[in-house]
């Protein structure tokens, strides 16, 4: 096996985005990166030389340097711990959780475009945030909003598609064919087709992709109502934002439903590149497979239970843990209750994290919010008992790396608190959210012409000679 030596490079970058977490280096930074244009294309015309330029210096000037060691347990267990891809849009520190462009959530919180004051951000907000790195102005925002609204039709072959389904069939199911369906339609498909250059190939990536994320609540909402409503469906309200329009067409008129719509959608939109849809969306479009196929491709592995499917299990977990003890469970039943699962050779849902060493970000302005709107909920106050029980557990057990809380802990409670109870639907509101980071990346891979992802594969007997001329 070959080992390669660590570098200062990659410290001195690892350093520099530690660095962005000081509240001053992000209010400087943000100071310098403030949109002005009102139309998100032209802005993106704007930034693409600049950041075709950037990659093609760091390549020529840094293209031999070695990034880190290669071990077989790498090999062997998922490429864990890797560096190797490309992910502009967010980064994951193990320590300090999801940054967007910089801004970790709490920054995002306080400093995007809100539909009310001291409310949540805008999904929209974090989209212009996500493509540009410049916060956007409410004005932006509200020019986005429209411009999304405005993309959001959806034909009739797409429905008729979904309803040749079973309506008992997994929601993921539905909501990956209606994506499918959509494809017919997809600019980019055409565009190659006529013989695009491929420097132009980001135009049609992102016509594609603005629809994609505009029309995919229209889908997820059909789904919805078709399963749970008895085909019911509810007409999309051109007055309202992203979120609160995707609330609304599930049926919830709550204003506060609506602001957990806006928080879900925005901190569920990306996670860096490395987790299985992200990672699937990337891989798929390398092969300048059109936004609709490598979206679609990346539903299919949100839909694995290690994945997104994780936020269902959490709920239906929790709700077991209440048909057997009571809502009134004692902190000591409920360590019994966590070892009988573990004994039992099953995980307790929620709990843990591939990269993060810490209490889930996203956990945590999800708790903020519980505790602001639902403090008195049962299932709520359950959860904060998991929070005091279940990491003492996991690190008595000794085979957890991180026996912190991670997003799917929380979200669960708070949709079933607001009347969304169907668990099997849940991890379809995570697509919706996923559409807008995985685009946004898909955008700046065609800008920046990445190339065919291709890593090199290895047999155990290949790994067993290497390790022995070591």
């Amino acid at each position: 096996m070959v080992f390669y030596r660590s570098v200062s490079l990659l410290s001195k970058l690892r350093s520099r985005a530690v660095q962005q977490s000081n509240v001053f280096n992000s209010v400087r930074w943000l100071q310098v990166q403030t949109s002005s244009g009102l139309d998100l294309r032209s802005e993106l015309q704007e930034l693409i030389p600049e950041q075709q330029d950037r990659l093609k210096k760091i390549k020529s000037e840094y293209g031999k340097v070695q990034l880190g060691n290669i071990t077989v347990d790498m090999v062997l267990g998922g490429m864990r711990g890797m560096t190797g891809l490309l992910w502009e849009t967010s980064l994951l520190d193990p320590d300090e959780g999801i940054r967007f462009r910089g801004l970790s959530i709490p920054e995002c919180q306080k400093v995007l475009p809100v539909a009310k004051p001291g409310g949540e951000p805008l999904p929209e907000g974090l989209l212009w945030l996500l493509l540009t790195g410049k916060v956007p102005s409410k004005e932006q925002v509200n020019s986005l909003s429209q411009e999304l609204q405005s993309r959001a039709t959806i034909p009739d072959h797409v429905y008729k598609t979904i309803d040749a389904l079973p309506v008992t069939a997994h929601p993921m199911t539905q909501f990956a064919t209606g994506v499918m369906a959509l494809q017919v339609q997809s600019e980019f498909q055409k565009a190659y087709e006529k013989g695009i250059h491929k420097s132009k190939y980001w135009e049609p990536t992102y016509e594609d992709s603005m629809n994609l994320i505009a029309q995919v609540p229209l889908v997820a909402a059909y789904v919805y109502r078709r399963m749970y409503k008895n085909g019911d469906t509810i007409p999309k309200d051109e007055s309202l934002d992203y979120g609160a329009n995707f609330a609304h067409m599930l049926g919830f008129s709550s204003s506060e439903m609506h602001e957990l719509m806006r928080l879900y959608v925005t901190i569920h939109s990306d996670h860096e590149g490395g987790n299985v849809s992200a990672h699937t969306g990337h891989l798929v479009a390398s092969a300048l497979s059109d936004p609709y196929l490598s979206f679609a491709a990346a539903l299919n592995g949100l839909a694995g239970p290690l994945h997104g499917l994780a936020n269902q299990e959490v709920l239906l977990w929790i709700k077991s843990v209440v048909e057997e003890c009571g809502e009134n469970i004692s902190k000591e039943q409920l360590k019994d209750y966590v070892w009988k699962t573990l004994n039992s050779g099953k995980v307790v849902p929620g709990f843990g994290h591939g990269v993060l060493r810490k209490t889930d970000p996203r956990y945590t302005c999800q708790r903020e919010f519980a505790m602001k709107h639902l403090p008195e909920d049962p299932l709520f106050q359950l959860v904060s008992k998991l929070y005091e029980v279940v990491p003492p557990v996991l690190t008595e057990l000794g085979k957890v790396k991180n026996p912190w809380p991670n997003v799917d802990a929380h979200s669960g409670v708070l949709l079933n608190y607001y009347g969304l109870t169907e668990a099997r639907y849940y991890t379809v509101l995570f697509g919706v959210s996923r559409a807008l980071g995985i685009c946004s990346q898909l955008i700046w891979d065609r800008a920046l012409g990445l190339p065919l992802e291709r890593p090199k594969s290895v047999t155990m007997e290949w790994l067993e000679n290497q390790c022995k001329k070591a």
